[in-house]
Parts: structure tokens; C-alpha cells; sequence
């Protein structure tokens, strides 16, 4: 369910498709295949990401740890694939630091761009 993406806090660290805050929100993307296959795209694009962990999978819902190369930050990246909607939400943030200088929205449009016409 859409409800297992974490709320984003109120620092500016965070971007998700499931927040009403303008500072926070960004589009889901849409999808055109079967929800497993969707998933199994998403993944491994997704693992094809340089310093990226898969911490869990289960039905629609996947997460994932990016660590950043020099100061080894970590980011959660949560993904939920609404099949009734065709629109793939998401949800990547910080887990330490106020602000990322926008890393995580910056990250999440590199992955709109991997995935377009993909899925």
C-alpha cells in the first residue's frame, strides 16, 4: 500500500510523490507494464546504481540504501507501484544532515530519466 512510504520531515532532505508540500513533492511516474514486470525493471535499474543495496521487496513495494561516495551518506529510497493507477510512487530521503542540496530530488529525476519508455 501507498501508506508504507515514510511521511517526509519538515527539513529539507527529502522528496516524495505522496506529500502535499511544495518544497517536498515531486510526480510519480507513470508505467505501462504488468506490476511484476514493472518491478523487476525498476529493480534492476535501480541496482544497476553505483552504491546501492536492496534492503527489501515484497509485492508492490520495494526500498533501497544509496551510500554517496565521499563522505558515505545514506539515503532511503522507498518505491510503491500502484497498479490501479499505472503511476509509480516513491519517496527518497537523507537519513542524517538538515539539508542534501538537493541530492535526492537530483537522484530521483536521473531515475525518471533511466526509466522512461521503459516501464
Amino acid at each position: 500500500m501507498k501508506e508504507e512510504l515514510a511521511i517526509c520531515p519538515a527539513s529539507p532532505n527529502c522528496v516524495s510523490t505522496l506529500t502535499t508540500s511544495k518544497e517536498h513533492f515531486i510526480e510519480p511516474i507513470k508505467f505501462e507494464l504488468p506490476l511484476d514486470q514493472a518491478r523487476e525493471k525498476l529493480k534492476g535499474i535501480i541496482e544497476s546504481e553505483k552504491r546501492v543495496k536492496f534492503v527489501k521487496g515484497e509485492g508492490a513495494y520495494l526500498h533501497f540504501i544509496f551510500t554517496s561516495f565521499l563522505f558515505r551518506f545514506v539515503d532511503d529510497v522507498e518505491f510503491f507501484i500502484d497498479e490501479k493507477e499505472n503511476l509509480l510512487h516513491f519517496r527518497s530521503r537523507s537519513r542524517v544532515g538538515y539539508s542534501d542540496l538537493g541530492a535526492n530530488r537530483k537522484r530521483m529525476e536521473i531515475i525518471r530519466q533511466a526509466l522512461a519508455g521503459r516501464i
